[in-house]
């Protein structure tokens, strides 16, 4: 029943991502409302399905905060850069709580068994049976292990879509950086996740880092998996 228990409480965590968020706004230029996108990890979304799908799901997070794309790209109001990837897996050490089996003798039980005489009558015999040893759950411990996560993370900014003079770049508008660690890389999976968290924070500088807990069946997320 232990052992039931904890896979109960690990399916109910599945779902659930830890991300953390750093953005920044330039709070002295309006960013506009209309916007032409470019990647920044050298995918094609024309040719790239993982690409387009970020694409995608950052333009619904766009939606949310009703920006769009300019139907001509050289009239938009900004360049919103779309970045996205996994970083290299690290090792970090945790305390879990790790169950201990032991093995258990198996015993011997005795069974009736139907047999046939030389008459061809069934007659039922006891027979003794061995059962064979067993792993059986005892309890609970405490240990230090080391567990290898993944850093998945999206970094959406906005600058200009002018050229500022005097040979500097385009300035900066805002930027939103999310991204979540966990023991797996399926950065496909924390996409729209990612994109979700971005709507809340297009225009906002945090002073540090946030971190908030999102559930990947929330209707937020189910809005940016669906799409413009």
């Amino acid at each position: 029943m232990a052992a039931l228990g904890l896979l109960a409480a690990a399916s109910c965590t599945s779902n659930t991502y830890n991300v953390k968020i750093n953005a920044i706004a330039n709070e002295a230029k309006a960013s506009g409302e209309s916007y032409r996108i470019v990647t920044k990890n050298g995918g094609d979304p024309n040719t790239d399905l993982r690409t387009r799908e970020a694409v995608d799901y950052v333009k619904a997070a766009l939606s949310g905060r009703g920006l769009y794309e300019a139907p001509n790209p050289a009239s938009a109001d900004m360049v919103v850069e779309v970045d996205y990837d996994v970083e290299p897996p690290r090792v970090e050490f945790e305390s879990r709580s790790v169950p201990i089996f032991a093995r258990m003798g198996g015993g011997v039980r005795s069974v009736i068994v139907p047999t046939r005489d030389s008459n061809g009558n069934i007659q039922y015999r006891r027979v003794s049976v061995m059962d064979p040893p067993s792993q059986e759950l005892i309890g609970f411990e405490e240990k230090t292990i080391p567990v290898t996560v993944y850093e998945k993370y999206l970094r959406v900014s906005a600058r200009e879509n002018v050229s500022s003079g005097d040979d500097a770049p385009p300035e900066q508008l805002w930027s939103v950086y999310v991204s979540n660690e966990a023991e797996d890389d399926d950065i496909r999976k924390a996409l729209p996740v990612l994109a979700s968290v971005v709507v809340d924070y297009i225009g906002v500088t945090t002073e540090t880092d946030e971190e908030v807990k999102v559930n990947s069946e929330t209707d937020e997320v189910a809005f940016i998996k669906r799409g413009l």
